[in-house]
């Protein structure tokens, strides 16, 4: 059988999902990772019995491994991204796919010079949860999708995250952390975006942080931490968005709901690949519907399997977690922003397919 083998460069905190979940896709061999703190990189490999703990460079220079992984802070991601590409080898990158637009479109360019691929997390809208969901509209359970509303709301990574800095710098916030979650699986749901408009702040201009390690330091705010926003789709549905760090009490209201000519539907947490669906028809009660489709726990790396088995097949539509989706919601979530700072919607520039769905017996 086919494999593609891997490399990971970023050693940190979501690294080790990656790590645990490679050896058990199909057409994924982990071969390598590495970090800019070569000690972290090999009590990684140690951990998770990775054949090789290299440098940055040594991994870039590696002949063998053919995808990169890049897990690297998001103020590095464009900079890894081009680096990789350069050297041959095609590249994932954890979300965002960049922190500018500009850095985006570079990566893009880049990859359709070197004719290389580019995939970028969340994979989650590949899991059961949302594949059930994208199933039931195809198949016209709630008629035709009309609206949809979607609530990521908390009250901010200072309280649990060793190193909750980055979160509250530009190219951080809720809207760059978890958005791209959110948008991927709107976008998987009711196609792409044309347009956005939105509200943004920041409600506390310094933040303590409460986790262990770094207890009682100080973080200044210097991106909107509460943003509201609305999309009107290409199919003519209209959504709206709210991302928050500034909500202190907690909140009652569902991830994301879909209302269509027919009926409704629940869509489970986008940061998750399972989770319970719900659909209510007429004056009926919410009903639960059974998972159609697999991959329901953590499987962070299905995005990655799809892009293996898109270059072993040659079919371009097995890579569903693709570098043109990344950089529709990269642009979408500048364009909250944007129409916020100008009082005027944000028309969308960029364009991408709606993700093909994954049949419910698909294994990669």
């Amino acid at each position: 059988m086919s494999k593609k083998k891997v490399g990971i460069i970023g050693c940190g905190n979501i690294s080790a999902a990656y790590m645990k979940n490679i050896p058990n896709f199909e057409h994924l061999e982990l071969l390598a990772c590495a970090d800019i703190d070569v000690d972290r990189a090999k009590a990684r490999a140690e951990e998770f019995n990775i054949p090789h703990a290299y440098t940055v460079q040594e991994l870039l220079s590696d002949p063998n491994i053919e995808i990169v992984i890049n897990l690297t802070i998001p103020a590095a991601h464009a900079e890894v991204c081009i680096q990789v590409l350069e050297a041959g080898k095609h590249v994932y990158v954890e979300k965002p796919l960049a922190v500018t637009r500009e850095e985006g479109l570079q990566i893009l360019e880049v990859a359709h010079r070197k004719g290389l691929l580019v995939g970028s997390a969340p994979d989650t809208f590949l899991g059961g949860g949302i594949q059930t969901c994208v199933k039931l509209i195809n198949d016209g359970w709630i008629g035709t999708p009309i609206a949809a509303t979607a609530f990521m709301m908390g009250k901010g990574h200072e309280h649990w995250h060793p190193d909750p800095e980055f979160y509250y710098a530009k190219g951080g916030g809720p809207m760059f952390d978890m958005g791209p979650y959110y948008l991927t699986a709107l976008v998987a749901l009711l196609g792409p975006i044309r347009r956005v408009t939105g509200s943004a702040a920041v409600s506390f201009p310094e933040r303590t942080i409460s986790s262990e390690k770094k207890r009682g330091q100080k973080i200044t705010v210097d991106t909107p931490t509460h943003i509201a926003g609305v999309l009107d789709f290409h199919s003519g549905a209209i959504a709206t968005l709210v991302t928050s760090f500034d909500i202190m009490g907690g909140t009652q209201l569902p991830n994301i709901e879909i209302y269509g000519s027919q009926g409704s539907l629940r869509v489970p947490d986008p940061n998750t690949f399972g989770g319970q669906v719900l659909i209510r028809k007429g004056g009926s009660d919410w009903e639960p519907i059974p998972l159609s489709h697999g991959y329901k726990e953590n499987h962070r790396g299905l995005g990655v399997a799809a892009m293996a088995e898109a270059l072993i097949s040659g079919q371009s539509d097995a890579h569903r977690a693709n570098g043109e989706l990344a950089y529709h919601v990269l642009e979408a979530m500048h364009g909250f922003h944007d129409a916020s700072d100008s009082g005027k919607h944000y028309v969308m520039q960029s364009s991408c397919e709606r993700p093909a769905p994954l049949s419910p017996d698909s294994v990669l």
